[in-house]
């Protein structure tokens, strides 16, 4: 990876439709069918980390990617279906293949939510197999892990 520089600043801009609201959460999450139809907390912190992921593209080599590994924000303010809500994104400090980035989320009307997110990269062709590996060997001792355990 060529080292981005620290204080490097990337935004981006979402629109809020029916698709990013609680109740629209996967099926699997089923609990949150009856929440307010508000952007949910869990798409806002998948919007940081792709606004994050674009930062680091044009830095990236070979095959590698980033993971996020930790997140630690706020979500402060409800934003309604039809407002716009804009992401941004600093690099903080870079130590070996860990970046620390302090993102904040803006809808048109209030700052909704802000903190601290770890990003580290990844070579994906090691990565893809160290999970095979991990999928396999639950395998070999009879686990099934594609079974859903909460049907």
């Amino acid at each position: 990876m060529k080292t981005p520089p620290v204080g490097l600043v990337h935004e981006a801009t979402i629109h809020i439709d029916e698709t990013l609201i609680v109740p629209r959460l996967p099926a699997a999450l089923a609990a949150m069918a009856d929440m307010p139809p508000v952007f949910a907390t869990a798409y806002m912190a998948a919007f940081v980390e792709a606004t994050c992921i674009e930062l680091l593209k044009p830095y990236l080599e070979g095959d590698e990617g980033t993971v996020g590994t930790r997140i630690n924000m706020s979500h402060s303010a409800a934003t309604p279906i039809g407002m716009a809500v804009t992401a941004r994104v600093e690099l903080l400090a870079t130590e070996g293949r860990m970046l620390l980035f302090r993102v904040m989320c803006n809808d048109e009307r209030d700052m909704i939510g802000e903190g601290l997110h770890e990003r580290f990269v990844i070579a994906r062709g090691a990565f893809k197999a160290r999970t095979e590996a991990k999928l396999s060997a639950l395998r070999s001792r009879g686990c099934h892990p594609e079974r859903p355990t909460n049907a």
